[in-house]
């Protein structure tokens, strides 16, 4: 009898075990889970972090392309410069849908040509910068290029933004970019996402400026 009860013993001790290895494997679930939100953030909150910055380096991409933000960009360079700022924009090669897109919508929306530098001329200067703008990019800013060998983008050139202080995401909304993966940078501690048409996110920034 009592070599029974000893064997129900530990047989429960056995299933209390394997409750308390399924319980930490649910909360390390749980806590992952809470991590990877996206976390938006709305037009006060991005011109509050451009009031206060002194440095900003702006991403245009296909988004800007596509909603004509162009203008809109320029005018926000041009408050940002002359409020003291320093502002310049981060050209990756392959930014749009042919070589030299952005460079094309920047100078017809008249951004100064000396402000707007290639990837390899800007990309160390990122841990130095005080607030990142992209603006419809998303596989050219990815980090898993390097962060991720399995990644179907791995070894690809990519812009460093997660090294600034602060990143801005204007995006229509939570989808992939191009090549159709995630991208963690969206996920980081230092980025929020500013959501909505790239265009009417801008033009919502310039009366809020100082």
């Amino acid at each position: 009898m009592g070599s029974k009860i000893l064997g129900i013993f530990w047989c429960f001790c056995e299933i209390a075990e394997k409750v308390e290895k399924v319980r930490k494997k649910v909360e390390k679930a749980l806590f992952s889970l809470s991590r990877q939100e996206q976390i938006a953030i709305d037009a006060d909150g991005v011109a509050s972090a451009l009031n206060d910055a002194d440095s900003v380096v702006i991403v245009p991409g296909y988004g800007m392309a596509v909603a004509q933000a162009q203008s809109a960009v320029s005018e926000l360079t041009r408050k940002l410069r002359a409020a003291g700022k320093e502002v310049r924009f981060a050209i990756h090669p392959v930014a749009g849908r042919l070589p030299g897109h952005m460079n094309v919508l920047l100078a017809e929306a008249k951004v100064p040509y000396d402000i707007v530098l290639e990837m390899d001329e800007i990309n160390d200067d990122f841990p130095n910068t005080d607030v990142v703008i992209i603006i419809g990019s998303n596989d050219i800013v990815n980090p898993a290029a390097q962060d991720d060998p399995n990644s179907p983008i791995a070894g690809m050139p990519v812009l460093e933004v997660w090294k600034a202080k602060q990143v801005f995401v204007s995006k229509r909304g939570q989808g992939t970019g191009y090549s159709g993966i995630e991208n963690p940078l969206f996920f980081k501690e230092n980025t929020r996402m500013f959501y909505g048409d790239a265009k009417d996110s801008v033009n919502k920034l310039l009366p809020l400026l100082d």
